[in-house]
């Protein structure tokens, strides 16, 4: 028979008196500096300014360091106080390239579909092809817009972009927005409103003997509609260039978009880059022309006009002359060679005098890419490249050129400093902006003829003897 033995409970250690709560002891740990006293964890320093003290109790919340603002947060600040206050809740320093801001509207354009098509056409029409180039009888989509070219252009150069616009809820503003996120461009700036379409241009290319573009858009479009309380305040504060063409001129909602974003650019430590690229409408009259871009030309730090833009400003009976003048390839007297010479005339300072001010602090005048002018405080020069290819129906496609050289400038402007103050430095950058606009010429499209950092290059040190790399 099994005997059980009932044994007594343990005491409970809580209940008895004996075992009292013992002092917590507080262990040295080893220090660096010599003293034994006890170490804590360093707490994270944030980025923003610190926020005034106020004499009024507030209940503390649970915060963590690293949690972002919210969305409509961040773009609630509207007053000056707030702005100086304002935090982007980022611990971490900010990455390197520097990011860039492209601010304006994103496109889709439309182009003749005998250059572009995603779908193989039928062989019978091959041999209608020289004629199609110039009466096209179908378009093709094709993202555009100077200021998402740009963007895009400066990522594959090895650069960081961010884009602030406005596009449709239909299928073209969300193909761009799909495209641009592709090309690792930054998107948290773009609004998308249900209400208006995106903006699109039919481009095409007059043959009259003079081989023209010819861009038309579609008005109204959601670009128009961006107001300044959806500018988002994050990309404005980590951005270290603001880059803006004339385009966003036209629009008032856009225009004092512009300038509020300009203010508060500057007062993140910005610069602010004008890429001029005049629309048709700023065409009509010189006057007119100066009157619109007054108060964004006072208001940049660097300036890219072309040379057809710039003789429009400075002297207008001149530059109908040179719109009247014909192109020749070939020289049929001596006399021609020597004429020719104005088409590579360098500006001189006193000339340009009635477009400079005191807080520009470089202007770049560019002629395709056969030459670009440069113009600062203390230096100016040109930088000379290759010859513009003739536009025919097979050899090139001059669209997004001018983007790629500004996306060039921007590249190298926000990575070598030196360019400010070093003449020669200068010249040997601009020559891969040079290169960026050559590849960008013979290759098809806006978006797909973009160089690499790398191709644009190799292009830089076969075109230039190793000097001048």
């Amino acid at each position: 028979m099994a005997i059980l033995q009932i044994l007594p409970s343990p005491p409970s250690f809580r209940s008895t008196p004996c075992f009292r709560s013992l002092p917590t002891i507080l262990i040295p740990r080893a220090s660096i500096n010599g003293d034994h006293t006890v170490s804590t964890a360093p707490q994270p320093a944030r980025r923003g300014r610190k926020k005034s003290t106020s004499t009024t109790t507030t209940t503390p919340t649970k915060s963590s360091s690293r949690m972002k603002k919210s969305e409509s947060e961040v773009n609630r600040i509207e007053k000056e106080e707030d702005l100086q206050d304002f935090d982007d809740g980022i611990d971490f320093p900010y990455e390197d390239p520097p990011l860039i801001c492209c601010f304006g509207a994103a496109q889709k354009q439309f182009v003749p579909t005998v250059r572009v098509s995603d779908q193989q056409m039928h062989p019978d029409m091959y041999s209608e092809w020289k004629m199609l180039q110039w009466d096209p009888p179908e378009f093709a989509r094709a993202p555009g817009g100077p200021p998402s070219n740009v963007a895009i252009a400066h990522v594959r150069l090895g650069g960081r972009a961010a884009f602030i616009g406005k596009v449709g809820d239909d299928d073209l503003g969300q193909q761009l927005v799909l495209m641009m996120n592709k090309e690792k461009v930054q998107t948290r700036g773009v609004k998308i409103d249900p209400k208006e379409k995106t903006g699109c241009a039919y481009m095409k290319i007059t043959f009259d003997g003079k081989g023209k573009m010819k861009a038309e858009k579609v008005k109204d479009a959601a670009e128009d509609s961006f107001m300044s309380s959806e500018l988002n305040l994050s990309v404005l504060k980590e951005a270290r260039m603001f880059h803006f063409n004339s385009e966003v001129l036209l629009s008032e909602s856009m225009k004092s978009s512009l300038f509020k974003a300009i203010s508060w650019s500057k007062k993140f430590g910005s610069l602010i880059f004008f890429d001029m690229n005049l629309p048709l409408p700023l065409w009509k009259s010189r006057h007119e022309t100066r009157k619109v871009i007054k108060d964004s030309w006072e208001q940049a730090d660097i300036i890219e006009v072309s040379k057809q833009e710039l003789e429009f400003l400075l002297d207008e009976h001149y530059h109908e002359q040179r719109r009247n003048y014909q192109p020749q390839y070939y020289a049929e007297s001596h006399q021609e060679t020597k004429d020719n010479t104005k088409d590579f005339y360098h500006y001189t300072k006193d000339e340009i005098a009635p477009l400079w001010h005191d807080k520009l602090k470089f202007l770049f005048v560019t002629d395709g890419t056969l030459r670009l002018h440069y113009y600062a405080p203390d230096f100016d020069g040109v930088v000379v490249g290759t010859e513009d290819v003739l536009i025919t129906p097979f050899t090139c496609d001059r669209t997004g050129s001018g983007d790629a050289v500004v996306a060039g400038i921007l590249r190298k402007l926000t990575s070598f400093p030196e360019m400010y103050w070093n003449q020669d430095v200068l010249e040997r950058q601009l020559r891969f902006a040079i290169a960026a606009g050559i590849i960008s010429q013979w290759t098809i499209g806006d978006v797909r003829g973009f160089p690499t950092e790398s191709a644009t290059q190799n292009l830089k040190e076969q075109v230039y003897v190793p000097s001048m790399w």
